[in-house]
């Protein structure tokens, strides 16, 4: 975006949304607004910087001791980074939200543009969903809304996030707990040598084996919904076990009730490649996510006010530009339109006392619905060597209501979407 004084914003700070995602609103009488949404997950970063949330999935195998469950524990967060309360003060920029795109556009202002920034978080604590802390009863950092990973490709934004914090290299690896076998995700030729026994060797086997599983579409036609799109790539067999049952834990609509864009997402792997993402930059901060978050927003020209809803409020604001990063339904709610569907998360804690770990895998897939009625169990013991002589773990379900985190990618939500 171009800067009203002729200066170009750094790439960081591009308002650029990936495709059907948010785009810019119109400019407002008090200076400008912005609109970023959720459906576009983290806009600004879309260019810069990857965190990716691994699909939630899990429930512990049939020979697993009895567990205590709990209420989630943390340790206090920061309530706020700058204690001035008088909101009449006027600034050049406005941020609803201090998650990670509200967070990158407020550092970029700041640091290169010398600009006022106030930040406003309805939450008790700055970071988004990327937010994390120490467990009190295990002393093991562990992550609030789900495991995030980063990684990217570019190199600019590889030296762009590494001057805040330390980073740990980490490479993610995820299972899945398929008739009862620990198998690789995405599939590999592992995979498929353990569902099935056979004794695949190399890529021109797996293809091989591949191309009579795969059903393909007649005509050259394109795939119209998400159970095409996995039938055509991995056959009826893999879909069945893993593709069908899983998307209907996550989503609660079968693949054929889906866009293609779903299940298109997944790669297939047609040698023995057990990463989960292929760029080359994949780290871990060492001191948590959080820290990160407190040192891009540790400048004097940024003041951040948590607990703060925006919509009580944005009558007292004076912002030259206003970007609000939250849903865009919740937005323009007072046009009295239906709200946009969304999936969001519940996450059951489990601490497990003198026990080194649950599971073999920081994160552990279970599609099947004989496992349960969740999707994942995350154990964060397994991250950057955590000494601990407990285990905790979360256990991920899909549901309906609560927080807004994956906008349903059908047909009604999209046009609805378009509609905002």
């Amino acid at each position: 975006r171009q800067h009203k004084k002729g200066k170009k914003m750094n790439r960081y700070a591009k308002g650029s949304s990936p495709k059907g995602g948010a785009r810019n609103g119109s400019e407002s009488k008090s200076g400008g607004f912005r609109f970023m949404s959720m459906c576009s997950f983290f806009v600004v970063a879309c260019m810069a910087l990857r965190v990716a949330t691994s699909p939630s999935a899990t429930n512990q195998p049939t020979n697993t001791p009895s567990l205590r469950t709990e209420k989630t524990k943390q340790s206090s967060s920061t309530s706020s980074i700058n204690d001035d309360d008088d909101l009449n003060k006027k600034y050049d920029i406005c941020m609803v939200g201090a998650g990670l795109s509200a967070s990158v556009l407020a550092e970029r202002y700041a640091s290169q543009l010398g600009k006022s920034v106030l930040m406003i978080e309805k939450r008790n604590h700055i970071g988004g969903n990327c937010f994390d802390y120490i467990d009190e009863d295990t002393g093991i950092r562990v992550s609030k809304y789900g495991a995030h990973l980063f990684h990217t490709q570019y190199k600019d934004v590889e030296e762009y996030i590494t001057q805040f914090s330390t980073w740990t290299p980490y490479e993610h690896k995820v299972r899945a707990m398929v008739n009862g076998k620990y198998v690789p995700i995405p599939v590999n030729i592992e995979t498929v040598n353990t569902l099935f026994d056979l004794d695949i060797k190399n890529k021109e086997e797996m293809s091989e084996w591949l191309e009579k599983e795969q059903v393909h579409l007649k005509d050259g036609k394109e795939a119209e919904d998400s159970e095409q799109v996995a039938l055509s790539r991995v056959g009826q067999r893999l879909y069945d076990l893993i593709f069908k049952p899983y998307t209907f834990k996550q989503w609660a609509k079968y693949p054929q009730e889906l866009g293609p864009e779903v299940l298109s997402r997944i790669p297939v792997r047609d040698d023995f490649e057990d990463r989960y993402f292929s760029d080359p930059f994949q780290a871990l901060p060492a001191h948590g996510y959080t820290k990160v978050f407190e040192d891009m927003l540790s400048s004097s020209l940024i003041t951040v006010k948590t607990s703060t809803d925006y919509f009580d409020i944005k009558d007292k604001l004076r912002c030259g530009k206003l970007y609000f990063t939250g849903p865009i339904d919740a937005y323009f709610a007072y046009k009295g339109w239906p709200k946009l569907e969304y999936r969001s998360l519940d996450f059951e804690r489990v601490v497990e006392k003198k026990k080194d770990f649950y599971q073999p895998n920081f994160v552990v897939n279970y599609p099947q619905e004989e496992s349960g009625d969740y999707t994942r169990i995350v154990e964060y013991k397994h991250l950057l060597d955590q000494k601990s002589d407990d285990t905790i773990y979360f256990i991920e379900r899909s549901k309906d209501g609560g927080e807004p985190y994956y906008p349903v990618p059908n047909k009604k939500n999209k046009d609805l979407f378009a509609k905002y």
